[in-house]
């Protein structure tokens, strides 16, 4: 009995052994790339979250100096950011913040120079949104309306569209575009929830240029039932 089990033994290790000559590099190299696969998953991790730790330290920095009026001190710290974390959210709610400050204290200068690297380097298509939009603004104000127009086409984000359609209509209204001013006024007027208060302002925009958005909408509902 004994020796039919060492036999029966014997045999499965062999089989276990020729299993192992015909897949064991296979299975092997398997290995190595998922238990890679893995390192790498688990180190960029850390790595983001290494980033994301120490991008917030600077920008608690940079807050501080912004908050004490010491400009040169935000924009080096944002130099700083930009070089070591330029992919981190940090980094971008950093440029909004010191386009802000800089544009409140009349440095348009440094505001556009901070929009634009969010415009350029953002992967985050809201904070994109929100620095085209603060552009076109000061565009706007400096009568560079060509240039707002075009900031305001790159928006591509839906919660953005009444504000981009409302922004649109000021600037064809200030060039005599009624035609053009009333559809962008329209189109934000349509996009805006019927209690946000800004809609109201945008309804205003409209009864000055002859229209009431409200006999429009009613207009348009009795085209589609015909």
């Amino acid at each position: 009995m004994a020796n039919q089990l060492d036999l029966e033994e014997q045999e499965q290790l062999d089989q276990l052994k020729h299993f192992w000559n015909q897949y064991g590099n296979l299975i092997t190299g398997l290995l190595i790339v998922v238990l890679g696969a893995v390192a790498a998953w688990n180190g960029y991790h850390y790595w983001q979250r290494s980033q994301a730790a120490q991008s917030a330290a600077m920008y608690d920095e940079m807050s501080k100096s912004l908050a004490a009026g010491d400009m040169a001190m935000a924009q080096r710290t944002f130099s700083d950011m930009k070089e070591r974390y330029a992919s981190a959210t940090y980094t971008q709610q950093a440029a909004l913040a010191l386009a802000r400050q800089a544009s409140d204290k009349g440095d348009n200068g440094t505001a556009k120079t901070a929009l634009q690297w969010v415009v350029d380097k953002s992967g985050d298509e809201g904070y994109t949104a929100i620095a085209r939009l603060r552009l076109a603004n000061m565009y706007f104000d400096a009568k560079d309306y060509a240039q707002a127009l075009v900031l305001l086409e790159g928006v591509k984000v839906d919660a953005f569209t009444a504000l981009v359609a409302d922004r649109r209509g000021d600037i064809f209204a200030v060039q005599g575009k009624r035609p053009e001013a009333k559809a962008a006024y329209l189109q934000a007027y349509q996009k805006l929830e019927e209690r946000a208060q800004y809609r109201r302002v945008v309804q205003v925009k409209l009864n000055a240029l002859g229209v009431d958005p409200e006999a429009s909408n009613t207009a348009k509902a009795l085209e589609v039932q015909k």
